[in-house]
């Protein structure tokens, strides 16, 4: 495989045709290199359109989802973000690069193991992946400028949000199958939030978040 050639033909014809026109996502994904956070068994499929399978029965977003993500999410230099399931540490891996710092929370013990392996080899400093459930609300205490769910929720707990600063924002997949939708979710005040819809797509479920919780914003 001409890896290179892979990484290019996924930017320019999985990623740009999907409405990631960030130059700067678009360029991150050129440096970044996704294969090495891919399992050794599945470093044929790295750069592929698909879910790529991780140990614990776990999975990495397809790349085009990732990238929509991280652009919808749009991190800047001096903010910390929670990164809410690590998986592989990919995603960690590119946050790492637009924010100040970066907490990825991830509950499975032989994700948080390759998770941090990876990016010690990736030489990444500024994230740092703590085992922990995410979907716990003493595990993600704040406040954080940006929260990226990397993985599908039923609805995104009241508790989460309120892990914002004001003026923040968490970006995630959110429904039930057969229909999600990535949403964009702004504290506009101590006790206001504004949502947008984003996009439709579907992911699998992140460990406790399969229920809908009784409040939803």
């Amino acid at each position: 495989m001409n890896v290179e050639q892979a990484r290019f033909n996924m930017i320019e014809q999985q990623i740009r045709p999907w409405d990631v026109l960030d130059s700067s996502v678009l360029s991150l994904l050129a440096v970044v290199k996704r294969e090495d956070f891919v399992p050794a068994a599945h470093r044929t499929v790295a750069f592929m359109d698909l879910e790529v399978p991780l140990p614990a029965g776990q999975a990495m977003l397809a790349p085009r989802v990732e990238a929509r993500l991280l652009q919808e999410l749009a991190p800047h230099r001096h903010e910390k973000v929670l990164e809410i399931g690590a998986g592989s540490g990919f995603m960690a891996a590119l946050l790492s690069h637009k924010a100040q710092q970066v907490v990825a929370l991830e509950n499975r013990p032989e994700l948080v193991a390759m998770a941090r392996e990876n990016l010690r080899s990736a030489k990444i400093m500024n994230v740092e992946v703590r085992q922990a459930d995410g979907s716990d609300a003493a595990a993600v205490q704040g406040p954080w400028d940006a929260i990226l769910l990397s993985g599908s929720v039923a609805d995104v707990p009241p508790s989460l949000l309120q892990q914002l600063k004001v003026g923040g924002r968490l970006v995630g997949i959110v429904g039930q199958l057969p229909m999600m939708r990535a949403l964009r979710i702004v504290r506009s005040g101590d006790a206001t939030w504004r949502t947008e819809t984003l996009f439709d797509v579907v992911a699998p479920r992140l460990d406790g978040f399969g229920e809908p919780t009784r409040f939803s914003f």
